[in-house]
Formats: structure tokens, sequence, C-alpha cells
């Protein structure tokens, strides 16, 4: 990264969810979204930008912040406004904290040159690496200010940028790995882990709905077939460490980069060099793009193999994983919990393997350390006030964090309701943690359970199925102040629950089709609709 310019100091208001040590590290790094910035006697409120500069990203001005929307509609919206903005709109829209900010953050540091890695939006990936390349050449083309200097940006931050130890990708810590234990009965078509981690000598502690970075490693069986398909030696050292160690640790064997097709464009030629060019910009001449993955290009272009130590500079580094936690800090004293599915797929009869997913499920061994680091939630939390009513709406493992709040609300002995809306596929099989919740439920901890089997009769049932029959009951709980939440798929499943609240408010509530969206968004406004998407 090049020289760092430090923003102006940033006082974070009190109530601010950090521990000193965090609020002493987010004084002065890109705060100004978290509380009013002091230069002389000029505050900066959120989304401002400095004197003469053009307004930052902030989400209360961004009609393109919705998961759902593609990015073409989200550039389209955001086409006449300024550039941070337009960086923002670039983004997942899903606040997820992957890339270790939030969307408009992100946006912003990239902007104010805090930040030249372009690749950190996972839930984005080639699409918005590419938006934002395209964005940075036409601002430096306009303003005559040089692009970012490195488009990739595997370059970690320096030391005076690292966050507090534990809480922050670039700072993580090793931790034990204590067990997994599967979820699924036998006969289900997932595979759904139960992780615990344990905290004792880290640094770390969280509150309910933060989440857990966890750094993973490729697969071996993948690692020694990339080698192969090089004709490489594993072995051969690079750098500080073997060509095996750096694809094992160190880089993605995903979705294959843009300039790994360019490299391989490189090495070949006459159709087969216009394919991986047309590869290499977005295109997609066979209508295989989104299946290649690093050894399925080498596999497509076999007549070009490039050197180890230069293939190597064509991947991308390999990203940490975000895992809502579905413990609570109040009942699991040093212990995190996730609640994992693990992918698996084939395609053109080749295994294709969820890299952190299936580390924790079947790789990694028990009692061994792991690289994790911990994501404080961007407003998602259960509310200060403990008399109030909860409703949670977490389908498969979307139940993770509710898992979460649900012990976290036992511990403190909150007087409020619980309810919670939880589907899978078949209740024989995809029922997790079943006795749990029926203790909860007998404990009068839960208050209402609502569950959704999608293949256990003719008709397919979701949890926005439920809560539409539900909704006379709904709509006097919202109405009562309830906080809803919702965990799970950001493009369909959150979208679906959204337009269920929009209908329960027009049917129950009486309200009109605009005044029935106004009120979920008047719900987002006050913080009490909030989710946690992916």
């Amino acid at each position: 990264m090049s020289e760092h310019v430090a923003p102006p100091l940033v006082l974070i208001p009190e109530t601010a969810p950090f521990d000193a040590d965090q609020r002493s590290w987010l004084s002065g790094y890109f705060a100004a979204l978290l509380g009013p910035t002091v230069t002389g006697a000029t505050a900066l409120a959120p989304g401002e930008a400095p004197p003469g500069g053009p307004k930052l990203a902030d989400n209360d001005d961004a009609p393109w912040h919705d998961p759902s929307v593609p990015i073409g509609d989200r550039m389209a919206l955001a086409k006449d406004r300024p550039e941070p903005q337009k960086l923002m709109a670039a983004m997942a829209q899903q606040d997820c904290g992957q890339c270790g900010y939030n969307c408009a953050d992100y946006a912003n540091a990239i902007f104010l040159k805090n930040e030249e890695r372009l690749n950190l939006c996972q839930p984005g990936g080639k699409e918005t690496l590419r938006m934002l390349k395209k964005l940075e050449e036409e601002f430096g083309a306009s303003s005559g200010a040089p692009a970012a200097a490195k488009a990739e940006g595997d370059a970690p931050k320096p030391a005076a940028d690292l966050g507090p130890l534990g809480f922050c990708r670039e700072n993580p810590v090793e931790a034990l790995f204590l067990s997994r234990r599967r979820l699924n009965d036998p006969g289900g078509e997932k595979e759904t882990w139960h992780i615990e981690i344990g905290l004792d000598g880290t640094p770390i502690t969280y509150e309910a709905g933060d989440s857990l970075g966890l750094f993973p490693a490729n697969a071996p069986a993948l690692v020694d077939a990339v080698i192969a398909e090089l004709g490489a030696r594993p072995e051969r050292v690079i750098g500080d460490k073997t060509l095996r160690d750096h694809l094992l640790k160190d880089y993605a064997l995903g979705a294959a980069p843009d300039n790994l097709y360019q490299l391989l464009s490189l090495l070949t030629s006459g159709a087969a060099r216009k394919k991986a060019q047309a590869l290499a910009s977005g295109e997609d001449p066979d209508g295989d793009a989104a299946y290649l993955d690093v050894l399925g290009a080498l596999h497509k272009f076999p007549g070009a193999r490039p050197d180890a130590e230069v293939f190597l500079e064509a991947l991308d580094e390999l990203q940490p994983r975000l895992y809502s936690i579905s413990s609570s800090p109040k009942m699991d004293a040093g212990i995190v919990s996730l609640t994992v599915d693990a992918v698996r797929y084939n395609h053109r009869s080749r295994l294709r393997l969820g890299v952190a997913s299936t580390h924790l499920g079947e790789r990694l061994p028990e009692q061994t350390k792991v690289k994790i680091y911990l994501q404080k939630a961007h407003g998602f939390g259960l509310p200060a006030d403990l008399s109030k009513d909860v409703i949670m709406c977490g389908p498969g493992t979307g139940i993770a964090p509710f898992r979460s709040f649900l012990r976290e609300r036992a511990a403190t002995r909150a007087p409020g309701r619980n309810w919670l809306f939880y589907g899978h596929q078949r209740q024989a099989t995809d029922f997790f943690y079943k006795d749990e919740l029926t203790k909860l439920k007998d404990d009068k901890i839960l208050t209402r359970l609502s569950l959704a089997w999608s293949r256990d009769g003719s008709e397919k049932t979701y949890v926005q199925d439920r809560m539409r029959e539900n909704g006379a009951d709904l709509w006097k709980w919202l109405e009562g102040g309830a906080h809803f939440y919702v965990c799970g798929d950001a493009k369909r499943m959150a979208k679906d629950v959204e337009r269920a609240i929009i209908d329960v408010a027009a049917q129950f509530g009486g309200k009109s089709p605009e005044d029935a969206v106004a009120y979920l968004a008047a719900l987002k406004k006050t913080g009490r609709y909030q989710a946690d998407v992916y």
C-alpha cells in the first residue's frame, strides 16, 4: 500500500459498540460515518467530505442500497452522483463486513486513498472488481489523478494501520478448533455442521449479532491437481514458501480471475487467444465462465502453461470467510460457535468444494489452531430494552444468529417475547437445534415457533408463507413495538420476507400499497427491522 494519509481525529460517541482498544484504533481511521469529525472549528457530519470535496457515500441517501438490485441498475441510479457514491453503488450492498468495512465505508476508503485493494467485496466478486477498476480509470481520466496503483491489491496494510489484535482481518489471532457436530439427521440432502472454537487465550470478546472471520485453506487434492496441471514442482520455493504451501494458504483457487485469463492469452494464439481475452474482459464466449475455477481455466487452455511464479502473481489472494456467530457470550463463556453448510456440487464430472465450509466440515483436525478475527455487527443486534418483543426469521443456516439471540435472552432473563420463523427442506432431517428450541419453548423463552418445510408437502412452504398465515398476530406484535430480524439469502429470501411484511401491513394494518412500503422503510430507519444477509 502507498503512503497512508491519516484522516482527521474522529470523536466516537461513548455509546458506540466498541471496547476501549477498538475505539482508540477507530479514532482517526476513517470513522466519519460513526461520529462527527473535528477539524479546527469545522465538524463533518456522516456522509460529508472535507471542504471542497464531493459528498461521501452514506446509507441514508443511497437508493441503490439494496442487494437484490442488479449492478447495472445500481450504477444507473448513481449515474449523476459524486464519485464516492458511484463507488458505493458498485458494491454488493450487503453490508456483510467481509471486506472489513460496510459498503459505504469501503467506497469512501477507496475514494480517500485509505484503501487500495479493489477486490475485497466477496459477494460482488468479479462484477464489483471490474466496475471499481472502470470507475478508477474514469476518475483518473477526468481529474488527471492516477488510478490506484494496485487494482488486485494483495499487499497487506502497514503495521500502523492494523486494528486491535483479533478485531480485524489484517490482525487475526490463533484459536483452538474444538469440535464439529453434524446437524442434519440421516437422509438429509444437506451437510450442515455445528462448529465450536475456543477463545481462551485470545483477546476476542463478542456480542450476540457479531460475526467471526476465519482464514481457511484450500483442499490439498485441488492444490495438487493445479500443480500437476502446471507441470510444476510442488517443493519449488517462491519467496519464503514452497509452491504447494502458497497454493494451500495464500491464493484463491475458486473463480478464475481476469488476470489469469490475461496471462493465458499471452501464452496462446489464434482462436484460443481471442477466447482468453474475451474471458479477461468479462465476456462469456462458451457459456461456462460462471463455472471456471483456476483448475478449470487451465483445462480450458491446455497449451498455455505459465511459470509457477508468474502464475501466482496472476491469482487473487485467499480471502477470509465470515460466519454469523450462533453462541451467546453470556451462556457460552470462552466458546464461539458457528452453523456452517458444507458446500459440495458436481460440474462436468468434477467435484467442487466450498473452501472454508469443507475446511471446517471435514479437513481441519479437532484440537488444532485456526486463524480468526471478530467482525462487529453493522446495525444487527438485540434491542437494549430487554422488554421489547423480538421476531426472528432465519431459514436454514440463517438460524445461526437467532440461536445466539435466544440464548442471550435466556441468560439475561429478558421479559420481552420471542417469536422464531424457521424453515428448511424436510422436518425429519433438517430441523436444526430441534432439542434446544423445544427446551426454550418449554422454558417459556421462545414464545412462538413457526416452521416451514419446503419439501415435505405437494406445495413448497417457506417462512414468508408462515408470516402471511400468521399476519394478524404478526401485525399486533409489530404495532406493539417488536423488533424484526432476518438472516439468510440477500437476493431472494430477504426480499420475500420484506414483501411479506408489506403485505401484512396492507392486509391487517389497512394501509395502502404506498403506505405499507413506507411502513417497512420506517421500521428500517428506526432500527426495528435489521438484516444479516449474504
